[in-house]
């Protein structure tokens, strides 16, 4: 006897009325019954050639707007599938199309609040909104349609479609293009109707805020083998959208001011406009994929743009770029301590089980891989980007075995290995302890890009030649890391009593590549991973050419516009290297590992999770000029500092705030100023210049000190963003500076060139 059918009930999220996640899930039909608010997400494809929309039919029998126009393709997003995998399912089950993840765009997220059915239908729905771009329409008969669904297609002029909404014409489903469903039209018309002089106009300004700088240093020193390997060590790959640019750079002005952007911020969002995008998916590179639809005689398939958001995803590309905070949560409490360990390690990648089969075209959706209970899994570096570390490991091998300098030696090889184990912690090791005049810094260091959590590293390289006359003279700082620890201006219980005296290594910079985007960094404190810090401190690296041209190209012109004129002369370089030498020195002192309230071992980084870049920045600025001024009282610093390096600070404060409130040095450096405006240390003129009032800094800048050195030693995140929240804003004082600094053409950082390393290349 058969099976009686039973048939499928469609479960949805269920969400609160600002769109987070309850927990709860309900059957499709009582979500509408009852108004809950839940997911869902709209498809729409456009044709570049035709600036035309594709539109479907709903077939009669749908429940809601039967026999009408709508979206391309749209359902819901059905309880614990994510947002990306039902957008390409709905694709799919409705047209007929497979497209990959990079096809699609999510544009924006549009609340819909309506009753139809005589009130027997209530609709409560977020929805993704996502943008399918390509090049040529999608012939008619390559569709198969769900004829549950869909009942036809039709390709129409966006435009058209725009007005037969703003009239309600009944053959189309209603949306008001008067509110936020107009941003679908107004994000089209500027994407393909701006005026390309109007753009280069605004890439040239952008541009301009980065003076080119020749980064040189010489040689002496270097045999011809340490020449050889630097060649293996100078090297980048070319994503899909970077070698696009560079490909078409030559076409027109417009694209080669695209590509020098571009090379500039290494992504297609601007650093100094808290990431806006300053390139969109009309820009990017296009793919052919004969196979996203059947196969039609005489057409060669689907080429589209390869899509990324105009919203940098706070997670860049180290999570799936629907998951949110809660969803990792809510999968990591049910982990077992070393699979929790592996979720927030620097160097594993977290994506969806669902992803992955859709790319191997599994689309079963309930379909985990074995011993897998969640939709979300880590991936260790080494196994993630494979083909990429495997060619770096090679050239790290046989740089290796050309040097003569047995650390860097040691270097190259242990880290050749750790790209290919993802276990670094020998690696670093050897890093600290390079004795070398080629200098190398290579790996996965900074969490910066990680906005979401602040747990993933970046890979980066800093290629230069040590300046053995200026390491010899900074002893003085890594020996006095233990005497700083032990009189920072917090409680006694917090302190350290095992403090490393940190290597400062001096370096020329001669090649820099990766995560390098925007504002060069001028020095850095390594490595992050905890372990090393409690087993072995810290290390730093001070790019002295580096410092030297932001002194000359900002610093000074800074001085001029923003510094009261009797104070004018106390900015100088040495103020400014000592400080950002004390800086990097304070990264290695203060709380790291830490015991919370309830007795449990954890990091400060874990704890204050994305605020903690901003937070640890600011303490390595505030507390360095404590430092400084501790370290003058007891006659191990000049006098000649006392109030140079509090003016030379002040003039830096106007500097690193143009980097912007979403970036971690930017934001930091506000709640600094902030701050010391607040409590009259720094003093804001009727002129609009400032000037440092010496009475009161020396408390201002111990007070802050105290109250960020306490907020990491308790793993304070509510502390840590009430603070940040307060203080870190654009208050007028700054506003007039920047706008100053704007008017007057004052660089913003500098744009390195490396000629060495081009003419070794060459």
């Amino acid at each position: 006897m058969a099976e009686p059918y039973i048939e499928q009930v469609e479960y949805l999220d269920v969400l609160t009325k600002t769109g987070k996640k309850t927990g709860v899930s309900k059957p499709r039909g009582d979500v509408h019954r009852d108004g809950d608010y839940h997911k869902a997400v709209h498809v729409w494809i456009f044709a570049e050639s035709t600036q035309e929309l594709l539109l479907q039919k709903r077939a009669d029998c749908k429940d809601s707007w039967p026999g009408l126009w709508d979206i391309s393709s749209a359902g819901h997003i059905s309880a614990g599938d994510s947002s990306l995998i039902t957008a390409q399912r709905e694709l799919q089950e409705e047209l007929g199309v497979i497209l990959p993840k990079d096809a699609f765009e999510l544009i924006f997220v549009f609340l819909e609040e309506c009753v139809t059915n005589n009130g027997k239908f209530i609709n409560n729905e977020y929805s993704d909104v996502y943008l399918v771009t390509t090049l040529e329409p999608i012939p008619r008969e390559a569709f198969t349609l769900q004829d549950t669904e869909v009942s036809d297609v039709k390709y129409i002029s966006f435009g058209e479609y725009r007005s037969h909404l703003a009239e309600a014409d009944p053959k189309y489903v209603p949306y008001d293009v008067n509110k936020q469903y107009g941003l679908l039209f107004d994000i089209i018309t500027k994407r393909y109707r701006e005026n390309n002089e109007a753009r280069s106009l605004v890439l040239q300004k952008q541009l301009r805020r980065y003076a080119p700088v020749s980064l040189t240093a010489e040689l002496t020193g270097l045999g011809d083998a340490d020449k050889e390997a630097l060649i293996l060590l100078v090297w980048h790959s070319n994503p899909v959208l970077r070698e696009w640019l560079k490909e078409h750079a030559n076409v027109s002005q417009l694209d080669n001011l695209k590509w020098m952007y571009y090379v500039i911020n290494k992504s297609p969002w601007s650093c100094l406009d808290e990431n806006e995008a300053f390139l969109t998916t009309a820009d990017s590179a296009v793919k052919l994929l004969p196979e996203a639809t059947k196969p039609i005689t005489g057409w060669k398939g689907v080429q589209y743009r390869a899509a990324f958001p105009m919203l940098k995803p706070s997670g860049a590309n180290f999570y799936p770029p629907d998951m949110d905070k809660m969803e990792f949560k809510l999968w990591t409490t049910g982990l077992s301590l070393d699979k929790q360990k592996d979720a927030t390690s620097f160097f594993t990648v977290i994506k969806r089980h669902s992803q992955v089969n859709w790319d191997n075209h599994i689309f079963d959706s309930t379909h985990l891989s074995e011993g897998s209970t969640h939709d979300l899994y880590s991936i260790p570096y080494s196994q993630e980007y494979h083909p990429f570390l495997t060619r770096v490991s090679d050239l790290l091998h046989k740089a290796g075995d050309l040097v003569s300098s047995p650390s860097l030696k040691r270097l190259l090889h242990s880290k050749a290995d750790a790209f290919l184990s993802n276990d670094y912690y020998d690696s670093d090791i050897a890093w600290m302890e390079l004795d070398s005049k080629l200098d190398v810094t290579i790996g996965p260091y900074e969490t910066y890009e990680d906005s979401l959590f602040g747990y993933k590293a970046t890979f980066e390289a800093f290629i230069g030649v040590r300046d053995e006359k200026a390491t010899a003279q900074l002893k003085l700082f890594s020996d006095n890391l233990q005497v700083l620890e032990q009189n920072l201006p917090m409680d006694d219980t917090y302190k350290s009593k095992d403090i490393i005296a940190a290597p400062i290594r001096v370096v020329q910079l001669l090649f820099n590549a990766g995560d390098v985007k925007g504002p060069q960094t001028i020095a850095f404190n390594l490595p992050n991973d905890e372990r090393i810090v409690k087993d072995r401190g810290t290390a730093m690296v001070i790019l002295k050419n580096v410092s030297e041209a932001k002194f000359k190209q900002i610093l000074n012109p800074i001085a001029d516009a923003c510094i009261a004129k009797e104070q004018h002369e106390l900015v100088d370089f040495e103020s400014f290297f000592t400080h950002t030498i004390c800086h990097e020195c304070c990264h290695g002192i203060g709380p790291h590992t830490i015991t919370l309230p309830d007795g449990r071992k954890s990091t400060v980084r874990l704890e204050l999770q994305d605020l903690h870049s901003a937070l640890e920045e600011a303490k390595a600025d505030i507390v360095g000029l404590w430092a400084l001024n501790f370290l003058i009282k007891k006659h191990l610093l000049p006098t000649s500092l006392e109030k140079s390096m509090y003016v030379s600070f002040l003039a830096g404060c106007f500097r690193s705030v143009r980097f912007g409130l979403e970036e971690a040095h930017g934001k930091g450096q506000a709640l600094q100023f902030n701050w010391l405006l607040e409590k009259e240390a720094f003093v804001f003129h009727p002129n609009e210049t400032f000037s440092v009032n010496f009475d009161k800094v020396e408390e201002a800048v111990e007070s802050l000190s105290r109250t960020i050195l306490t907020i990491q030693a308790k793993g304070d995140k509510e502390g840590a963003s009430l603070l940040l929240q307060k203080y870190c804003t654009m208050t007028k004082p700054l506003k007039v500076a920047l706008q100053k600094l704007e008017s007057i053409h004052v660089p913003v950082d500098i744009a390195p060139i490396f000629p060495v390393a081009k003419t070794l290349l060459e």
